[in-house]
């Protein structure tokens, strides 16, 4: 971000003994590598200091809107995995029919189009032209009476935002799953099960399906940190009060700590999603779990 911190929360008004006594209170008196140190022991504590613009504890805030964001994009990204990994195989299995060319065409259209572009698609049917549905915010004001009014509310305002994710994110699952299974589908094994006689539901998901996990498992988690950091651009359109709508307005608004404490979480989100992608792979796959092969 472009700026001077310093001139963020300093007057120029102020007189220079009163500069230097805020310069203090904030620790830009110190040297750089001083500042730094100071920084990473109160990342350690989530001490991410104070908010220029509104003058409050930054992890305060993120705290009020960490679980906005996790609702929106737990939904979203369970919807496109569910989705595209069932559309997918329904591709594989039906190759060549009309299931598969529908398949392959809304999963490639959905992987093309711009995620915005769908969004600002249904603000403006849903808004203008069909306004039948809540287009802003995580709950309407004032909110409803009973916890049971409120969620209701809270899921009819999470429907265009989550339901957006799922129909642009489903087609790489799609596609993904899809030739994955037809991969799987031409080996031996699968061959010498269905002259088995087996189910086709059993080939299908059994002994197809379960062999391409391992890779279906890994792009789930290493797709969470992409859904994490798409939070700045579905927040702000739909005005979800979460994470990525802060992180842009702290942006907008030069404000360094709040900007630095939403990049704080979301660089810790990728840091968790790789880690778990990781321990997913071994639990999904056992040839390959840590020490498996030790001393061997």
């Amino acid at each position: 971000m472009p700026g001077d911190p310093e001139k963020m929360i300093l007057d120029p008004n102020f007189t220079p003994q009163a500069k230097m006594e805020l310069r203090r209170q904030f620790g830009l008196d110190q040297p750089p590598l001083t500042q730094y140190l100071n920084y990473l022991k109160s990342l350690v504590k989530f001490d991410l200091g104070l908010s220029f613009s509104t003058r409050r504890l930054v992890w305060s805030e993120l705290r009020e809107r960490l679980p906005n964001t996790i609702v929106l994009f737990s939904v979203a990204f369970v919807g496109q995995a569910a989705l595209g990994i069932s559309l997918g195989v329904a591709s594989a299995a039906n190759r060549g029919r009309f299931t598969e060319k529908f398949v392959v065409g809304a999963g490639l259209f959905a992987y093309a189009v711009p995620t915005f572009f769908i969004q600002l698609l249904l603000l403006l049917a849903f808004g203008y032209y069909w306004p039948i549905m809540p287009i802003h915010g995580t709950m309407s004001a004032p909110p409803p009476d009973g916890s049971w009014a409120r969620f209701l509310d809270r899921l009819w305002h999470l429907i265009l935002p989550a339901g957006s994710n799922i129909l642009i994110g489903f087609g790489s699952w799609a596609l993904y799953t899809r030739n994955t299974m037809l991969e799987a589908l031409g080996q031996d094994y699968i061959v010498t099960a269905r002259a088995k006689g087996l189910p086709r539901s059993e080939v299908l998901y059994h002994h197809a399906l379960r062999s391409v996990l391992p890779p279906i498992v890994t792009l789930i988690f290493m797709s969470l940190p992409g859904a994490v950091s798409g939070a700045v651009i579905t927040e702000s359109i739909f005005s979800w009060h979460g994470v990525g709508r802060y992180l842009l307005d702290a942006t907008l608004q030069m404000d360094y700590p709040a900007a630095q404490g939403a990049f704080y979480l979301i660089a810790l989100a990728v840091i968790i999603s790789n880690l778990m992608a990781d321990i997913a792979y071994g639990l999904v796959d056992p040839r390959i779990r840590v020490g498996a092969g030790a001393g061997k």
